[in-house]
């Protein structure tokens, strides 16, 4: 029988390493984990042992909202991954848009889906390059703008109408 758990344990090893890339230390300890398994679940079968129950881990504590952007991370609300920034690509995998994300889970509009960290460093670079100022610059001009458009503006009155037609008469010929 430890013959028949021997393939067994390499064909999914064999599975392993085609998935992922291992070193030979890896593929060596592997190769006896599995075996190993194997022959206890074998034993347990048998009934000559009795499988000690595993405990599976307490269910991680659901995040809130408000924690889910951190210092230094990201957590997605949808499926728990942690990243610097959740982007306009991950969240199409999900089926939304960022706008439709925040809805969902009570962010404000204004609110970035980054880590703090990251929208700080991305505000101070911005105000290094002086963009609160000629943000107030622009503003502004077309406040400015706006007020010239809206004052009236001397016209003449034209009446449209019809134009009247007139016909040109040719005379005969005698």
């Amino acid at each position: 029988m430890s013959r028949k758990l021997i393939e067994i344990a390499s064909e999914i090893v064999q599975t392993q390493v085609s998935q992922t890339h291992m070193t030979a230390t890896e593929i060596a300890a592997s190769l006896r984990h599995v075996f190993n398994t194997l022959h206890e679940l074998n034993r347990a079968e048998s009934g000559e042992v009795e499988l000690a129950k595993i405990q599976e881990p307490a269910p991680a504590k659901a995040l809130t909202p408000s924690d889910s952007i951190q210092e230094d991370k990201v957590v997605c609300l949808e499926c728990g991954a942690e990243m610097r920034q959740l982007t306009k690509l991950h969240l199409v995998s999900h089926g939304m848009t960022a706008k439709e994300y925040k809805k969902k889970y009570g962010f404000t509009m204004g609110t970035p889906l980054a880590a703090k960290s990251l929208t700080k460093a991305r505000s101070k670079a911005a105000k290094k390059r002086g963009v609160p100022e000629n943000l107030k610059k622009y503003m502004e001009q077309r406040r400015q703008a706006r007020v010239e458009v809206s004052e009236p503006a001397l016209t003449e009155t034209v009446s449209v109408g019809q134009p009247k037609r007139t016909r040109i008469r040719k005379k005969k010929a005698d």
